[in-house]
């Protein structure tokens, strides 16, 4: 038996998203700044995928990353992360972390400010650990 490969479903110059094989999304974001129609738009396509699929687990590569601009969090707290998780299912989040200590700092108030909508983060250093724990979640 072979393993389906990973799909790419969308990808622009702020990240690319994954389907992953094993049932879960695979954000990665690259390096530098954005644009944030270009970060909305590739956040739009994550919850449109987790919709399309029925998935509720998303690896969030963050490792190029730098941090989120102020519009960029507030949009994420106040308009994505609640629509992700009350309209497309998404209820885990595995963040590889960004190797840019300001970059860490803002998803860490990203995640504090959405802890009321019941969706749970954990954070790694490495890929295999966070993949490890989405494969293991029902």
């Amino acid at each position: 038996m072979t393993i389906a490969a990973r799909t790419i479903y969308f990808k622009n110059d702020v990240g690319c998203l994954w389907e992953e094989p094993l049932a879960y999304l695979r954000l990665e974001y690259c390096a530098g700044s954005r644009e944030e129609s270009q970060f909305r738009a590739l956040l739009t396509h994550t919850r449109q995928a987790l919709q399309r699929r029925g998935w509720s687990k998303l690896l969030i590569d963050q490792q190029q990353m730098s941090p989120f601009t102020s519009g960029e969090e507030a949009w994420m707290t106040t308009e994505w992360l609640p629509r992700a998780v009350l309209e497309n299912g998404y209820r885990y989040g595995a963040v590889v972390v960004a190797h840019d200590v300001f970059a860490r700092l803002a998803m860490t108030n990203v995640v504090m400010t959405s802890r009321r909508l019941g969706h749970i983060y954990r954070s790694f250093e490495h890929d295999a650990e966070a993949i490890a724990w989405l494969v293991s979640l029902v």
